[in-house]
């Protein structure tokens, strides 16, 4: 029983980040029908950002000194670069491309996936690069079980970001207007909303919560990559579809069961194939039930 919670945590706090990234691809179709590959980019790029700011910190002496302060900052300017970024990327390569076929979409968000990778590598190199280490040692003990500072951090902090996300796109007026730009961007201009703002908007949102999964890897794992967002990305999309596609609950809830089935498969049966264990669920959910667990038509979605 205590193994059993032990990578029951383990699977919150994986689960918790994959549901961030997922949100990114959800939000996206749900307001252009469109699946933006380069959505990973922003998780890798996020990490790098806080090891940056957080290495800056840990030079001048400050980690030890002011450790919260220096966190904030780090997912702050993170979250905001990776915002901008978004935001370029959908003015570059996604705006131009939003009234032809969604195959030249699609091959335009393949293009800069593979662009923003190797952008990462020419400017930050190869290598791993680790996360400064003075941080979140120690956590708490119930008999056999251990939860890390960091894995309260993690699930705290995805729990707020997530219930944020809720409140925004449910609950005020910008919420209200994207809803309504997803549902008709025709009859949503004609009530003096603006389908290019909205839409600039969600691709911020959504590679600002990528890059705080950035982070949250990067101080869990020690280290960032360059290529760190190819494997995640596909996963969080295995999970924005296992939910259902363009649902934003069904996001969070299919990161949550894609996080617990790689913890478990891999504490159960095999770490070696734990990257596989969210493929089967998902090839499963959509053999029995292809618009996902929790899918809906848009269209049919009234605001």
């Amino acid at each position: 029983m205590e193994y059993f919670i032990q990578q029951l945590i383990n699977g919150l706090t994986l689960g918790g980040v994959y549901a961030l990234i997922a949100l990114g691809y959800t939000m996206v179709y749900g307001v252009i029908q469109l699946i933006n590959f380069a959505h990973g980019e922003f998780f890798a790029a996020g990490g790098y950002m806080g090891v940056i700011v957080l290495s800056y910190f840990a030079g001048l002496g400050y980690m030890e000194t002011h450790p919260v302060f220096c966190l904030t900052a780090s997912f702050a300017l993170s979250m905001a670069f990776c915002a901008y970024l978004a935001i370029g990327v959908e003015k570059i390569a996604y705006k131009p491309l939003r009234k032809e076929s969604r195959l030249a979409a699609l091959l335009s968000a393949l293009g800069m996936s593979i662009f923003l990778s190797n952008g990462l590598m020419l400017t930050q190199g190869v290598y791993d690069k680790a996360y400064p280490s003075e941080l979140f040692q120690g956590g708490l003990s119930f008999g056999l079980v251990t939860v890390s500072y960091l894995q309260m951090l993690i699930v705290c902090l995805t729990g707020a970001l997530l219930v944020g996300l809720n409140i925004l796109v449910f609950k005020t007026k910008i919420g209200m207007a994207m809803r309504a730009t997803a549902q008709d961007k025709t009859m949503s201009a004609l009530v003096s909303i603006s389908s290019n703002r909205i839409i600039s908007l969600t691709f911020a949102i959504g590679a600002g919560l990528a890059a705080a999964a950035g982070i949250m890897v990067g101080l869990y794992y020690g280290s960032v990559r360059y290529d760190m967002g190819f494997v995640p990305g596909i996963k969080a999309f295995a999970a924005a579809v296992l939910g259902g596609i363009g649902n934003i609950t069904g996001a969070m809830v299919g990161g949550l069961i894609i996080g617990m089935v790689e913890i478990f498969g891999a504490g159960y049966l095999s770490g070696e194939y734990k990257d596989v264990f969210a493929f089967i669920i998902l090839i499963a959910v959509l053999y029995f039930k292809p618009t996902g667990i929790m899918g809906e038509n848009i269209d049919d979605t009234r605001v």
